[in-house]
């Protein structure tokens, strides 16, 4: 991967979350700092989205935010990023990421998280992109998820290699060092 990445980071913005969480989100954007990377993500100050930004930027990153026009107010936008592209709507946002990013990391989120890693990983088994995802989730969050999909692939109902396409780590260095491996 070269030195100038972009990494889109999928997380949560619920303001009810536990601070491991946003913990855990701090240390990913320090990770991808201090790594020389940016930070593409959804635009939002607040919760793991917000604590994602700060720590990529306290730690040299830029932030590349993208946000839907209805959602300025509620995530509340980083007015500190780099740079903030707002959007019409989430398809449009989730399209810039996409177009924006060179690899992605989902943490521990709910149904918006998990819609856009739905989504980038189809697009990958599809071909549409070949960009690395993977999942970092250091509290066992998607453990019931992974069972599910388990399952799907014992009922014949994933195909084969799909599961091959995502890494699934624990830790922030794990998830980077599987980007760099990509």
């Amino acid at each position: 991967m070269s030195s100038q990445l972009r990494v889109s980071v999928y997380c949560s913005s619920s303001p009810s979350i536990s601070q491991e969480l946003i913990d855990l989100a701090y240390e990913l954007g320090k990770g991808i700092g201090e790594r020389g990377w940016d930070l593409v993500w959804g635009g939002g100050s607040i919760s793991m989205m917000g604590a994602v930004a700060r720590g990529a930027r306290d730690h040299g990153g830029k932030t590349i935010g993208v946000i839907p026009s209805k959602l300025l107010n509620h995530e509340f936008e980083d007015r500190d990023a780099t740079e903030m592209f707002i959007v019409k709507d989430m398809r449009e946002r989730k399209g810039k990421l996409e177009e924006l990013a060179d690899a992605f990391i989902a943490l521990p989120g709910g149904i918006g998280t998990l819609e856009e890693f739905f989504e980038i990983w189809v697009g990958r088994y599809l071909k549409f992109h070949n960009k690395p995802i993977v999942v970092c989730d250091s509290i066992g969050a998607y453990l019931p998820l992974q069972a599910a999909l388990d399952h799907l692939t014992k009922l014949n109902l994933m195909k084969s290699g799909q599961s091959e396409l995502i890494s699934w780590t624990t830790t922030v260095s794990d998830a980077l060092n599987a980007l760099e491996s990509h």
